[in-house]
C-alpha cells in the first residue's frame, strides 16, 4: 500500500517512535521521550509517530516541533479523542490500525521503541516479524530507558535458546540505554550490520 499523496515530501532521514500515550507514567520516560522528540529534530531527522498529543507521545511530538524538526502523526479517527490527536504539525486521520502502521512504516527509516503498553508491544512485534522475514532491512532500536525491556529481550533469547527463533536474529535489533545511544545508532544506521538467516 502505497503512502497518500496529501504527506509533505521530506528528502531527509525519518525515524518511526513507537511509545505509550499513558500519562500516569515514570517522569523518566517521558523525560526521555522529550529528549528523543528533540535530539530527533536537532538530528536533522524528521519524527513520525502515531499522532497522540498525550503520554510519551505527546511528550516527543511538541519537543520535535518546539526544536524545528518536522513531525509526521498518524491516528486512526476511531482514537481521536482517546488519543487527542496533536495537530499543531503534519497529521494524518486514517480509518484503521492497519493502515496507521503501514503509513508509519513506508514513511520511516528505523524504528525506534520507547517503553509503552501492549500497542507499543505489538508494533514492535511487528516490524521484527517482517524483518525475520525479510521484508525490510531498517534498524529496530530499543530505547530500554531503566531496563524497561530487559523482560521482552530475555523472552527473545528464550526463543532463540529454545530453536524457535534462529540465533541470527541477535542481528535483527539493537539495544540503546540511553537517548544519546539511539540516536547514534540511527545515524550510523548505513553501518548496521543485515540479518543473516541461519540454514535450516
Amino acid at each position: 500500500m502505497s503512502s497518500p499523496a496529501t504527506i509533505q515530501p521530506f528528502d531527509g532521514k525519518s525515524v518511526c517512535l513507537f511509545c505509550g500515550s499513558a500519562e500516569s507514567v515514570s517522569p523518566a520516560y517521558l523525560a526521555a521521550a522529550r529528549d528523543f522528540g528533540a535530539q530527533t529534530a536537532e538530528a536533522g531527522w524528521r519524527l513520525v509517530y502515531g499522532g497522540g498529543g498525550v503520554g510519551l507521545m505527546g511528550a516527543s511530538a511538541r519537543s520535535a516541533h518546539e526544536a524545528g524538526g518536522r513531525v509526521l502523526g498518524v491516528m486512526p479517527g476511531f482514537l481521536r479523542s482517546r488519543e487527542r490527536l496533536f495537530d499543531d504539525v503534519e497529521t494524518l486521520v486514517v480509518t484503521s490500525m492497519h493502515e496507521r502502521k503501514t503509513i508509519m512504516y513506508d514513511q520511516s527509516d528505523a524504528f525506534v521503541v520507547a517503553p509503552g503498553g501492549v500497542g507499543t508491544l505489538e508494533e514492535a512485534i511487528e516490524v521484527l516479524s517482517w524483518k525475520r522475514l525479510d521484508l525490510h532491512h531498517k534498524p529496530v532500536i530499543f530505547l530500554n530507558i531503566n531496563g524497561f525491556w530487559e523482560t521482552l529481550l530475555a523472552v527473545l533469547e528464550h526463543s532463540i535458546s529454545e530453536g524457535m527463533t534462529p540465533a541470527s536474529f541477535r542481528q535483527g535489533y539493537t539495544v540503546a540505554d540511553t537517548v544519546e545511544e539511539a540516536i547514534a545508532q540511527m545515524q550510523g544506521m548505513d553501518e548496521m550490520p543485515h540479518l543473516k538467516h541461519d540454514r535450516r
